[in-house]
Order: C-alpha cells, then structure tokens, then sequence
C-alpha cells in the first residue's frame, strides 16, 4: 500500500474517531482524550529522557492521567472539584523519588517528567470543563476549536506553499523549521479567522461574532506557537516525528501540539469574557 493511500485512510479513521469522541457521550469524550494524554505524554517523555528514569516517567504519566479522570469526574458525574487535589502528592512523588535514587547523576531530568504535566496533561485537563460550561455536554465546541486548527493549517499550508518557499520570503523560525514562513502564518491566520466566521454562520460557534472573530485569529497564532515548541524538542533530540501511531501522520503528540497551546489559550479568553 503505497503512503499517499495509508496517509488517506489513516486521516479519514483519525478524523472519524475524533469527532464521534467529542460529540457521541461524555465517556467517549473522557476516553478519547485520556489514550491522547498517555500517548502523547509518552511520547513527549521518550524524546526528552529516553530509558532514563523511567519510575519519574511513570509518576507523571500518572499524575497526568489521575488528574484528568478526576475532571472529567467533577464535570460529567458530579465528582467534588476538590478531588483534584488528589494528583499534586503524585506530582511531589516525582522529585521526592529522586531523594533515594543511588545515582543523582542526570537530576535535570526531572524537570522533563514535570513539563510534560504542565505542557500535555494540564491543557487536556481543561477540555471537560469546557465542553461542559453550562451543565449540559457541549462536545461541538471543543470541536469548534479543532476546526478553526484545521482550517488554519490548509491556510498556513496552501499559502506558504505557493508563496513561502521562494527564496526572498522570510521565514518564521527558520532555527526550528525552516520551511515555515511568514506567509504560511498569515495564510493561517486568515483561514482561521475565516472558518471561524463560517462556524459562527451556521450556529456552532455560538458567541457574538467579535469573538468568534477573536478566537480565529489567537487558536491559530496559540496552534503555530504550540507546534513550533514541539518542533524545538524533536530537533534538539534528532526525532523527525514524535511517534508512529498514526500511519503515515507520526504520532499523537504530531498531531495536537497546536492543540496544547491553543486550548489553554482559548479557554483563558472565554473565561475572561465571561463565555464560559
């Protein structure tokens, strides 16, 4: 099977598993995105630490996961949010390990296992209490976001394809990922303003359009921002890709780094408006 096919097929699964997880039932919800923290933050943890420690590793996948099932408990079964507060001796676990390791060699790895709580579980940790703002599931408008993503990479994509790639155009961090321009950026940006307008439209995006004009323009500028970080890790390390669970496409930390940026973000300035 040649890749183009394997590509094709792989995004039409990955695209069909998706939305049925965010729009089907909060349990579907709450397992989609609890297979996308453990993967993605072991991927994360295998670029940046390898075999190294590996009990700090599983301490913060933990602490990631256990956190996580506590929100979608507080947001979908009525679960009390101080429950959350259950994960933090499972985060103090991890530098507390390294008191009795017999080697203290390579300690700055820690602050690797902490990163990935703070970079992958904490955003996705966000996402039940944004799709349950207003007591009822509302799977859409995390979808909502995702969309705008989506139509901001055809955007960056197309554009800098056609006008990036000349050897005059200046290049966004060409330190990083040299094939990333200016125009790539902005041909997001006005993509993802422009899906955002259409979503708007048809009624999904449900806010005054002035913010739904707003989450178009800072999803995307949050979604470079986040894969940008991503690319930084895997040139530091010498990975192309950050795993190979999506035929074709990488791995799952490849395909929402924009995501861990942009959710966060997004949720700040909903909640700051007083939309969420």
């Amino acid at each position: 099977m040649n890749n183009f096919l394997v590509r094709t097929l792989s995004s039409i699964v990955f695209l069909v598993v998706m939305v049925a997880g965010m729009l089907f039932h909060p349990a579907a919800f709450g397992v989609l995105f609890l297979v996308v923290l453990y993967m993605a933050m072991k991927e994360f943890l295998h670029i940046t630490m390898g075999h190294r420690r590996l009990l700090q590793q599983r301490l913060a996948m933990l602490a990631g996961a256990v956190a996580y099932i506590i929100s979608v408990g507080v947001c979908f079964y009525g679960l009390g949010i101080k429950w959350l507060f259950v994960a933090l001796p499972l985060v103090l676990l991890i530098p507390v390990s390294e008191l009795f390791a017999s080697s203290h060699e390579g300690v700055e790895d820690l602050s690797y296992a902490i990163l990935s709580i703070v970079y992958i579980a904490f955003p996705l940790c966000l996402t039940p209490f944004i799709v349950s703002a207003g007591g009822d599931f509302r799977g859409y408008v995390l979808l909502n976001f995702f969309i705008i993503i989506w139509c901001a990479d055809v955007g960056s994509y197309s554009i800098g394809t056609l006008f990036g790639q000349k050897p005059t155009s200046r290049k966004l961090a060409p330190s990083i990922s040299p094939k990333k321009s200016w125009w790539g950026f902005w041909g997001g940006i006005v993509l993802g303003v422009a899906g955002a307008w259409v979503l708007h439209l048809v009624g999904w995006l449900e806010y005054p359009l002035v913010h739904c004009l707003v989450l178009g323009v800072i999803i995307p500028v949050a979604g470079v921002c986040g894969d940008l970080f991503e690319s930084l890790w895997k040139r530091r390390y010498g990975f192309k890709d950050s795993g190979n669970c999506i035929p074709g496409h990488g791995g799952m930390l490849d395909r929402f780094d924009s995501s861990l940026f942009a959710i966060p973000v997004a949720f700040a300035y909903l909640t700051l408006s007083g939309l969420l």
